[in-house]
């Protein structure tokens, strides 16, 4: 364990980050003036980071060692704060300004420290993306974001560029939807859950239940869902509809006649005429038949998962995943046969036990199946996962990814001719790295880009599921669904006058 003791509220998450990254094999616990006091002595024999943020600056003690900050650094440009390109907050500019300074020098200071830089900088609580995309927008060429990501955030050129690039692909596919000019504001997507799975993952924190023990009330959660959906249905006609996703939980848990009802009455309650993109998660090899496929394809999916998360046998059991590998091959194989000409596979680096001779080996496997795009996690540990508890047991050096294990997915990505289109950060996400979905030109994944960029009001429906409406001036709402199936189909009534009360005059 490593506590770090701070004296000042609102600043824990960018705190617990920073250290977390430098010190990625402890246990980081911050520790608060609100913090309970048991709590607080509990840990306080672990503390080895103090900080104390003052008006006009700050000074951080890292193992006796003390080190000096005089104060938020006045750099500008064209007249403009740092931040200006940060997501927006209720904070006002000075806070904001203190706050990039502090992070700044906590960066430079556990830097010196560790003798390590980090491949994203002082990056915390923002999409990657988002600083390049706005840069873009304003006409900046590529050389000046990549120095302006590593002069105030400290970076990497690799990190940078590829931030770039990714932005680049998203402007082009969004510059299609009628998010801003001709129509502002028109256009949606629309995301159903499906809340089930085959088993639990070790690593997952999704809403997501063993099907064996919900199958008697997934017909009530079928009822519940397509009265959310009518509703949804009626209150954005006259919208465009761009882009569905079908995800879970695996929605391939249903049965062939639950999906064949499902997707019968989401084409005749939608118009399907401008959807650009229409994704089922067909998911864990498991749960994947021909008979479900065939539903799939005559409603016109036009972009199908097929998930291994890795292709080392040993590991798939490990994290709880029934379906082999030989399973994952057998089902990717009938969805081509099938027709589908457009199938991801989610990959996940860093599961215990792996390395980089198991993420070459997944990499050689999958480069036989040659799918359409690959999406490339880094396994981040999430408190509500199985896993998060067998790391505090075992520690956290039994997930290793490296500089390597990422460039290995990146190299056998290229091989299979696909670029990178989008990317996304979560907390304590293993090696400090992050998640990028690669394609092939002209199959790169809509609603993934709409979900990151938040260009787009999405409506989403069934248990567990977040609505975010976008407005013109970039303020965000959201509309949360309970998570608990059973809660769900009782009270779905109310998870109905949620969204009326989020879409009113959408």
């Amino acid at each position: 364990m490593l506590a770090v003791e701070l004296n000042r509220a609102n600043y824990e998450y960018d705190v617990n980050s920073i250290v977390k990254a430098f010190y990625p094999d402890e246990q980081v616990s911050v520790l608060t003036p609100a913090m309970r006091e048991e709590k607080r002595e509990g840990l306080k024999g672990d503390v080895r980071i103090r900080i104390r943020l003052q008006e006009d600056g700050a000074w951080v003690t890292i193992d006796g060692e003390t080190y000096d900050w005089n104060g938020p650094e006045k750099v500008l440009d064209n007249g403009k704060s740092h931040m200006d390109t940060a997501p927006e907050s209720e904070e006002p500019m000075a806070e904001k300004a203190y706050k990039y300074g502090f992070k700044c020098f906590l960066y430079r200071v556990l830097s010196q420290v560790t003798g390590k830089s980090l491949p994203w900088g002082n990056l915390t609580g923002i999409r990657p993306t988002k600083i390049a995309y706005q840069l873009l927008e304003q006409g900046k060429c590529e050389e000046e974001i990549i120095e302006y990501y590593r002069e105030k955030y400290y970076v990497s050129r690799e990190k940078a560029t590829l931030s770039v690039n990714i932005s680049r692909r998203e402007r082009a596919l969004l510059a299609s939807l009628n998010h801003e000019e001709n129509g502002a504001g028109v256009g949606y997507s629309l995301y159903i859950g499906i809340p089930f799975c085959p088993t639990t993952c070790l690593y997952c924190s999704f809403t997501s239940f063993p099907i064996s023990g919900y199958r008697k009330i997934v017909d009530s959660y079928l009822d519940s869902l397509l009265r959310e959906m009518e509703y949804v249905a009626e209150c954005c006609r006259g919208k465009i509809l761009d882009s569905v996703y079908i995800g879970g939980g695996t929605p391939t848990t249903l049965e062939p006649e639950q999906l064949n009802r499902l997707f019968g009455q989401l084409k005749a309650l939608f118009d399907f005429s401008t959807v650009k993109e229409f994704t089922v998660e067909a998911g864990r090899a498991d749960s994947i038949t021909e008979e479900k496929l065939q539903v799939i394809r005559r409603y016109d999916a036009t972009r199908i998962s097929v998930n291994p998360q890795t292709m080392n046998q040993k590991t798939l059991e490990y994290i709880g995943r029934r379906a082999s590998v030989e399973q994952v091959e057998e089902a990717y194989r009938l969805a081509r046969g099938m027709g589908f000409d457009n199938i991801n596979m989610d990959l996940i680096l860093g599961l215990p036990g792996e390395g980089e001779k198991e993420v070459q080996y997944t990499m050689d496997r999958v480069a036989e199946l040659a799918p359409d795009s690959l999406t490339v996690h880094s396994l981040a540990v999430k408190r509500a996962s199985r896993l998060n508890q067998l790391v505090q047991e075992k520690g956290v050096g039994m997930l290793r990814n490296t500089d390597e294990t990422m460039r290995i997915a990146a190299e056998g990505a290229e091989r299979l001719g696909l670029v990178p289109y989008y990317l996304y950060r979560q907390k304590n996400m293993s090696g400090n790295f992050e998640n990028v979905g690669y394609a092939k030109e002209g199959k790169l994944g809509l609603y993934n880009i709409l979900i990151m960029e938040e260009k787009q009001s999405i409506v989403a429906l069934g248990a567990g599921s977040i609505s975010k409406r976008v407005y013109l001036d970039g303020r965000i709402e959201r509309s949360e669904n309970v998570k608990d199936v059973a809660l769900y189909i009782g009270k779905i009534d109310e998870m109905i006058e949620r969204k009326r009360k989020l879409l009113t005059d959408f």
